[in-house]
């Protein structure tokens, strides 16, 4: 079989020409699309298994669809994947991908293997429309939303970097989560349509387990979600109060924990199964987040909430001032949660040494807001500051 990557030059047609990328389609959507064509629902059926199953790009060589329809399909859409610039390889294992997207910006997107598992970090903004203190990602500034071709894209790229697409290849994505470049619910209507396309058996057939949306905290959106999705939630807290986690996530100033916790409990309750719980991720910060009294109060504030706890210690980057907690230290936040009774565990750093390491993504971003270049105007001031008394 011919590699699908060759069939393609640059991974984005002309914007000008205006023509859908049904490698981002829903089922629904798909058919819909089908049925202007003139067609019946099994054909999208057809095209689905082609792009997603097999990884085929090019309409010529879906062999079980008529050259007549193959024609006609070539005229009227495109199938298209951004193109991969750069692959970096961890000393763990941990492979970090950057895509160039239409316009020429990149996200970058992580693949950590672990075991027969294999989870893909996706993004889902160029940049993000939110500032979390303790983010790279943030400090970037935000140019757009990615569309849901270029999510699923992502997918797309890793399943085909890991030979799924070709004989013999094994080894496949087991576990999606949206934790790259990006506030999902930001960009709702792309992640959703995203999301579902992976859980779709029509597409990459994901269990919903097995796809997760981590949000800041956009209430409105998580109630939003509620009969639209059922994909595993995870909530990045980063505090246990809102004094501090309106300096570290400023979202929290719009809608306050109270909040977010009444929507999270709300989106779970209305899950077809009742066994799931919401992932806690919770950045621990030398200093900040991590004394023994923010344990504490951890375990009061989520009392009523069924939940497990991700404990992530702090990734440094560039553009921040913050501190790795010790091992110790870690530990001890972490027994006091174990204690009170909550699942807790520490997520593994991984890939650190290429910067795919949570918080650490970055890509290339054309930033509409000029958020990067107050950041860098800033360090620089601090760094003649200190010059100047040393």
């Amino acid at each position: 079989m011919t590699d699908p990557l060759h069939t393609i030059e640059h991974g984005f047609c002309d914007p000008l020409q205006d023509k859908p990328n049904l490698l981002g389609l829903s089922m629904p959507r798909l058919v819909e699309f089908m049925q202007t064509l003139g067609e019946k629902p099994f054909r999208a059926r057809q095209l689905m298994k082609w792009m997603h199953h097999r990884g085929i790009l090019d309409f010529e060589a879906m062999t079980d669809i008529s050259k007549v329809l193959r024609q006609r399909l070539a005229r009227a859409a495109v199938i298209e994947i951004p193109e991969v610039v750069h692959e970096h390889v961890s000393a763990d294992g941990t492979r970090k991908w950057a895509i160039r997207l239409r316009g020429g910006s990149m996200v970058e997107t992580v693949l950590i293997p672990e075991g027969q598992r294999a989870t893909l970090c996706v993004s889902s903004q160029i940049g993000c429309s939110l500032d979390c203190s303790f983010c790279s990602t943030g400090k970037q500034g935000y140019q757009r939303d990615l569309d849901a071709g270029e999510i699923v894209a992502q997918i797309w790229l890793a399943n085909h970097a890991l030979g799924v697409y070709r004989e013999g290849g094994k080894r496949q994505i087991t576990n999606v989560v949206m934790m790259g470049m990006g506030e999902p619910l930001m960009n709702f209507d792309n992640v959703v349509d995203a999301a579902n396309l992976m859980m779709d058996d029509m597409a990459y057939g994901l269990s919903k387990r097995r796809v997760t949306l981590s949000t800041s905290g956009v209430v409105p959106a998580i109630e939003k979600l509620i009969g639209k999705t059922d994909v595993s939630l995870a909530i990045s807290l980063h505090a246990p109060n809102d004094r501090l986690r309106n300096e570290l996530v400023p979202i929290n100033r719009k809608y306050p924990i109270a909040e977010l916790l009444r929507a999270t409990r709300r989106y779970m309750e209305n899950l077809p199964d009742n066994s799931r719980v919401v992932v806690i991720e919770y950045t621990l910060i030398d200093g900040v987040n991590d004394l023994d009294q923010h344990a504490h109060e951890m375990v009061a504030l989520l009392r009523d909430v069924p939940c497990k706890i991700n404990l992530i210690p702090y990734n440094p980057f560039p553009l921040s001032d913050y501190k790795r907690p010790s091992s110790n230290r870690v530990d001890r936040f972490k027994r006091i949660l174990l204690q009170a009774g909550y699942i807790a565990t520490v997520r593994s750093t991984r890939g650190d040494d290429i910067d795919a390491a949570c918080g650490q993504l970055v890509g290339r971003v054309v930033d509409r807001t000029r958020r990067n270049e107050r950041y860098r105007t800033r360090q620089q001031s601090n760094d003649s500051i200190i010059k100047a008394v040393t």
